[in-house]
């Protein structure tokens, strides 16, 4: 299993995923609304989203991802006040991942802030498809698309079994009791052009 190093785009916040591979984790790559929305909010959507508004995330147990430099820089948004805690970084604006809330098992790491370009495949498994793809633009080929049922099977399987293991501690973005270490930001619009 891989180590995968993880840092901002200027080097600030930097950290770790204990062990990936395919196995362990789910890679998939998301075309919804509001991982789009995140892309505009950053103002990195060049850098993030693919030619089909897609954006590459490795879920992965809470606990496998470590901060080990720049903590103090780690920001948070949350699209509605029911919405995920999208992690990002305060000093760059380099993406981290998605979360739910304290309890939560997972997080779903975005590409741009693996520092694994080159051996990606190799450290976690091809993707296993576009999710959420009637949001695409334009529209994803057919034979790019995951299957649903595989897909969320797999996704909900996984998140159960790393919670019942206690995978949801420690968490680098929750303290002991679930709150989130910086007051995430609620925006009150859900469309990509925020």
């Amino acid at each position: 299993m891989a180590e995968v190093n993880l840092r901002c785009a200027c080097g600030t916040v930097q950290g770790k995923i204990s062990s990936s591979s395919s196995k362990i984790g789910t890679r998939i790559i998301c075309c919804c609304n509001d991982c789009q929305a995140f892309a505009y909010f950053l103002r990195q959507k060049e850098n993030i989203l693919d030619q089909y508004g897609g954006t590459d995330i490795f879920q992965i147990p809470m606990s496998f991802l470590t901060i080990t430099e720049g903590k103090s820089q780690i920001a948070c948004v949350r699209l509605s006040s029911k919405g995920l805690y999208r992690w990002h970084t305060s000093c760059c604006n380099t993406p981290i991942g998605n979360t739910f809330g304290g309890g939560g098992s997972f997080i779903g790491v975005i590409h741009n802030f693996m520092d694994n370009t080159e051996t990606r495949d190799a450290d976690l498994g091809k993707s296993r498809g576009y999710v959420f793809s009637q949001f695409a633009t334009p529209p994803v080929p057919q034979p790019l698309k995951a299957s649903s049922i595989k897909i969320n099977f797999r996704m909900v399987t996984k998140i159960l079994t790393w919670k019942l293991k206690g995978f949801s501690k420690p968490s680098a973005f929750f303290n002991n009791i679930g709150e989130p270490i910086c007051e995430p930001q609620v925006l009150e619009k859900k469309h990509p052009k925020i």
